[in-house]
């Protein structure tokens, strides 16, 4: 699928761009309707308004990533990383309280962690965590839901156990590197699922400049690579909304197992930001249950079709797939407990 995107994706956008401006040089009547019909504008806004809301968060994403690229040595991850498994699932579902990134800019970062020494299951719980796991998400999230503020508690509580649980299997079962790069030394910790990419340290003797110098090349060829995949994750997401009818959303409030999968599904597609999603899920309050609206604003930031697009460029396809099937099943789970004990 990745081949696929990478190979026809440029020609596509190449061929589209072609037949626009052939359609505003000829200048035809039906040209001019075409660019003006509702469903391209609405198309083409929300497409610019998905890239805008996520650039500034997958450009701190890059910047991160190559910041502990070039100052942070593979002996200082290894050194405050903790050791015991159960601690460092932990640790790794509350980084997030100290590094509240949004989903659009975990992946390089948690790519560079997991290459420069982080056990690899930490690594995992932090990017299914911390997108929710954090102080913003938990103020938007509150901010949204006043009149029901159990709603943030219990998003923030559901991600929580979910990211340990997914983090205690991976550990015990994952028994080879996540990376879908091969690198040439990797070191391997006491234990399973500890693999991760030893590259040199940095250069402590490197001058400012230089190490400026690296740090924007770093987060240049990341943010190209990731970019691209966030770019045809937005225009797939743009061109799914503009066709769902929100009006099908009454219809299967009522039906108890499908509403849960339809928000799940719904969140998957609409990629909305974890810091914004919330605002989106309040709007369905009164149509939706606590179960489903819970699946909503967990599985969204953990799982969605922007992040499975990037990382896919970064993980291996297998540990994608096994990501998205645990998350899918402990969130359904999850949301229909807590909503039969709310």
């Amino acid at each position: 699928m990745t081949k696929l995107i990478l190979k026809f994706g440029p020609p596509l956008l190449g061929a589209g761009c072609l037949i626009m401006l052939s359609l505003l040089i000829t200048n035809q009547p039906w040209s001019g309707a075409l660019l003006n019909d509702p469903n391209l504008q609405t198309f083409k806004t929300l497409f610019l308004s998905l890239i805008l809301e996520t650039f500034p968060f997958i450009l701190l994403g890059v910047l991160f990533s190559a910041l502990l690229q070039v100052f942070v040595t593979d002996a200082i991850i290894q050194r405050f990383t903790p050791r015991n498994p159960v601690i460092g699932v932990l640790f790794g579902a509350l980084l997030g309280l100290l590094f509240p990134l949004c989903e659009c800019g975990m992946i390089p970062v948690v790519r560079r962690l997991i290459r420069k020494g982080m056990p690899a299951y930490i690594g995992i719980v932090y990017l299914i965590a911390g997108p929710v796991v954090n102080p913003i998400v938990f103020t938007s999230t509150y901010s949204a839901f006043r009149s029901a503020p159990i709603i943030a508690y219990s998003r923030i509580g559901l991600a929580f156990v979910i990211a340990v649980i997914i983090g205690l299997l991976f550990y015990r079962f994952m028994r080879a590197n996540p990376l879908k790069e091969e690198h040439p030394t990797v070191f391997i910790h006491e234990g399973a699922g500890h693999y991760g990419s030893s590259s040199t340290p940095s250069a402590g003797r490197a001058s400012w400049g230089s190490r400026l110098s690296a740090t924007l090349g770093h987060a240049a060829d990341e943010f190209f690579e990731m970019g691209k995949y966030l770019i045809f994750g937005a225009m797939l997401t743009a061109i799914i909304q503009t066709f769902i009818d929100k009006s099908v959303l009454t219809a299967v409030s009522d039906q108890p197992l499908f509403s849960y999968l339809f928000m799940m599904g719904f969140a998957f597609l609409l990629s909305l930001c974890s810091t914004s999603d919330a605002f989106i899920a309040a709007s369905f309050n009164g149509i939706f249950g606590t179960g489903p609206l819970l699946a909503f604003l967990v599985f969204g930031p953990m799982i969605d079709l922007k992040n499975t697009m990037m990382m896919l460029s970064a993980f291996k396809l297998k540990i994608v797939a096994a990501l998205i099937a645990l998350t899918f099943a402990l969130v359904l789970a999850g949301a229909w407990l807590m909503e039969a004990f709310l």
